[in-house]
């Protein structure tokens, strides 16, 4: 499966456009738009969120609730449009009251986009470069989590960290797999330890009331998925540098790690490896997941866990200096409403991505017609392990 997206942030609509989707996948918009709402919701979001109500449109590929195994067609309407659409018109000239975006944001696509298109307006650059593409995005990838729903594929996330506060865990990788996603979704900042969510609003308060903005770590989790997706003969097929590519797409993602990730570079091998062990009824498994899941680029049978980390957004409320493009003159960097954090929201893009990923995995290896014959591709590879097995 592939898919494109377009649209600007304060254009008309977001659209999405997936091919490759298999035949017979059931599928439900109420589903995508729980999706959609998760990633607006969260502790720290701005203004924009007041006004956006996301809600998918699928316009084709899809009839009666399944798919037809021809690229899929969604819609994400922007409803803030109607407050820029002299601004943005598609055609027509400009409104005399234009003001061009001329000091770029440090951190921000901004300057280097400006000056990769030959733009004197920053706004050229700012409205595709926003996260608002992720509504697109998340739309899309609500098709690979019923895939993945469809073949007894679990996947969440959570916020391990914001700013200095982070939740404290004797054995990440174990609990990962163990927190209840009713913990999750309750709390305002995903994070499943409810004294962390209380000390994370604060430490957002307080950086709000600073103007200032925050980052942090989260973590994606996929369960219940069988071992040998992917594949170690060539660098793209492993899922580490798949999903590892997946999640620097997102906006603000500066950092990724599976299993323990750096904390393996600071111990012995003994202490970083998983044992291996064999039962009758299990199977191959393995003793700890310090790995998260992949080994050799390939899925081992145990919980996926990949984390990620996510720098402060670069619009201040308090602006970072900057130069004016057209004076050349030193002057403040410019305000747009934006969030003061958006951890939360990033890592449920992040889920998006990693079904995706995984997705993809499964059909690659179980087939990608229609999803009769994956299932039962997948019902014999299954069979065939389990007789490995003994």
């Amino acid at each position: 499966m592939q898919y494109i997206t377009a649209g600007e942030s304060h254009g008309p609509q977001l659209t999405a456009i997936v091919t490759g989707v298999p035949a017979g996948l059931e599928l439900s918009e109420r589903q995508i738009n729980s999706d959609l709402s998760r990633r607006q919701s969260g502790y720290g979001r701005g203004g924009r969120q007041t006004i956006e109500r996301d809600q998918v449109q699928i316009k084709s590929g899809v009839r009666f609730g399944r798919t037809l195994g021809t690229p899929i067609a969604l819609v994400v309407q922007n409803r803030d449009w109607e407050n820029w659409s002299a601004r943005m018109a598609p055609f027509g000239n400009p409104p005399e009251d234009l003001v061009r975006e001329v000091t770029p944001r440090p951190g921000h696509a901004d300057l280097v986009g400006a000056l990769k298109t030959n733009t004197d307006d920053c706004r050229n650059v700012l409205e595709r470069a926003s996260a608002r593409d992720t509504a697109a995005r998340v739309a899309a990838a609500g098709i690979a989590r019923e895939l993945l729903a469809e073949v007894g594929v679990e996947i969440y996330s959570y916020v391990t960290s914001i700013g200095s506060v982070s939740m404290p865990e004797e054995d990440p990788m174990v609990q990962a797999a163990s927190y209840r996603s009713l913990d999750i979704e309750f709390s305002e900042t995903r994070c499943p330890d409810e004294a962390t969510t209380e000390a994370m609003k604060a430490e957002i308060d307080k950086a709000n009331k600073a103007g200032e903005s925050l980052g942090g770590i989260f973590r994606v989790v996929a369960l219940g998925l069988v071992p040998g997706l992917g594949g170690y003969a060539s660098p793209s097929d492993r899922l580490t540098s798949r999903i590892g590519g997946a999640l620097f797409s997102i906006p603000a993602i500066k950092g990724v790690e599976f299993g323990l990730g750096f904390e393996a570079a600071r111990r012995p091998g003994s202490q970083v490896h998983d044992p291996i062990a064999h039962s009758q009824q299990d199977g191959f498994y393995r003793t700890s997941n310090n790995a998260g899941g992949l080994e050799g680029g390939m899925t081992n049978g145990m919980p996926l866990v990949v984390s990620a980390a996510m720098k402060p957004i670069p619009t201040l409320m308090k602006p970072l200096d900057t130069v004016n493009m057209e004076t050349l003159e030193p002057e403040v960097a410019s305000k747009e409403r934006s969030d003061v954090c958006a951890v939360p929201a990033a890592a449920v893009v992040a889920e998006g991505e990693v079904a995706f990923v995984l997705a993809n995995a499964y059909l690659e290896a179980f087939g990608s017609t229609n999803m009769a014959d994956l299932k039962q591709s997948l019902a014999s590879y299954k069979k065939r392990l389990a007789t490995m097995a003994r």
